[in-house]
Formats: C-alpha cells, structure tokens, sequence
C-alpha cells in the first residue's frame, strides 16, 4: 500500500491525465450505453444499479489477479507479455453494457498494483487500459445493439482488429519513444532487440508489424474465442443472480 501511494506521489502529474482519460472512455460509454437503451425501448433501465457495481467489483478482482499471469511470447522482446485479463472484462461487458467494461477494465489495473507495483511509472498501466478498451468498448456497443450469437461474433472479431490496430499505432506513436526516454535507451536499441528474433524488423513500424500486431491479435482472439464458449452458458447464472438480488433489495424495501 505505501509503495502504491508512494508511486502515485511521484507521478501525480501522469496519474491524472491518466484519470482524464479513464473519465473520457466512461463518458464515450455511457453516451453509448444511453443511445442503445433509447434505441431498444428501454431508457427506465439503469446504467449502474447496486447489483452491477457489485458484478463489476467481482469480475474485476477476477481480472486484476489474471492480469498478473504474464506469458512472454516468441516473436516478441521480453517486456511484451500476454495475459489473460481481457477475459472477465470483456464477459462482464457482454453482461451488463459499455460502461460496466470500461470501469472493470479500470478497476483491474488498480487491484493489480496492490499486488504488484508499477515499474513503468503507470505508462504500461495506461498502455493496458487503452488498448483494453480499444477491444472492450466497440465489442461492447456492438452487441448491446442486438443481443444475438452471431452479433457477438462480429462483436468479438471487431474488437480483435480494432485493439490489433490501435494497439499496433499506439506502441508505434507513443509507448515505445515514451519507453526509450524512460529507460534513457535509444529507440534503436529497443528496435534491435526486435531485430534479434526477426530480422524483418529494421525500424519502429516493422517492429509493431511483426511483434506488436501479432501480440495483440492472439490475445484478442483467444479471448474471444474463449468468451464466445463462455458468455452463453454463464449468461443464464449472471441473469438469475441479478433477478434474485434485485428481488432481494423490493422485499427488504
């Protein structure tokens, strides 16, 4: 706890435009989240009820330890791992809407630094979050428009290719001169170990093409894949467990 709050401390300035952009993506959700109800004929229901917050704390726990599972991959350099943390959340969007992924895909990032302090100055947390919700957010909206099987399909696949591209583009704009100066490395120097596992790999846009663009997509579709399996036989569980809690909370009314 001190070493988090200690983190924070020495990134203030970087912790809140990092929070600006959480509370941007929540708003682009909820905007989303209300045009869909209103579409749908349903504007009474609620974008956050008491049950949600709680499924969302849930799926998020759940998230934020899979997110300390991290598998190097082979084409790869060492500080790009996978993990299988976009799994609950993406489940958790399926379940109960745009807004619920984004503030789980948040609060994941948070419970894993209680475990596991930053030791990129919050700069891969922030990575993690925006190319999370670059999947979360479309694959969300998409199927929120019409709840059907094969609607979650090309929910999930949208999301994969949009989360390969923004993904790819970020590393490329952004994460990796944001990680040389940090490192205080040479940006050729990060290519070169690019370079190491694939001789294609000669400047930053080869290095995303052939490192970057496949991590995202393997982790995008094995995700997708596995919440395709999933979401329908848990759907029915999550359903009854927010009837049963809202039954609850009339009665103790």
């Amino acid at each position: 706890m001190n070493e988090f709050l200690k983190n924070i401390m020495e990134n203030v300035t970087f912790v809140l435009e990092f929070l600006g952009i959480v509370a941007v993506l929540v708003l682009v959700a909820l905007a989303s989240e209300k045009l869909i109800q209103k579409k749908n004929g349903a504007t009474d229901a609620k974008v956050l009820s008491t049950k949600k917050i709680a499924m969302i704390g849930m799926f998020s726990a759940v998230s934020g330890i899979m997110m300390l599972l991290e598998l190097p991959m082979p084409f790869a350099p060492s500080f790009y791992k996978i993990d299988p943390s976009e799994l609950p959340v993406l489940i958790c969007g399926f379940a109960f809407g745009p807004v619920a992924g984004v503030l789980t895909e948040f609060l994941k990032i948070i419970i894993k630094l209680f475990f596991k302090p930053t030791s990129t100055a919050f700069v891969g947390e922030l990575a993690n979050f925006c190319v999370g919700c670059s999947m979360i957010l479309p694959a969300t909206i998409i199927y929120h428009i019409k709840k059907k099987k094969t609607i979650a399909l090309v929910a999930c696949i949208v999301g994969t290719l949009t989360m390969t591209i923004f993904g790819t583009l970020f590393n490329a704009v952004y994460l990796l001169p944001t990680f040389a100066v940090m490192y205080h490395m040479p940006l050729e120097g990060l290519i070169g170990m690019g370079t190491a596992l694939n001789a294609n790999v000669t400047d930053v846009f080869t290095f995303v093409a052939f490192c970057v663009a496949p991590l995202n997509l393997l982790k995008g579709g094995a995700v997708s894949v596995v919440t395709f399996v999933l979401y329908k036989p848990l759907s029915p569980i999550l359903k009854t467990t927010y009837e049963v809690n809202t039954k609850t909370r009339r009665v103790s009314a």
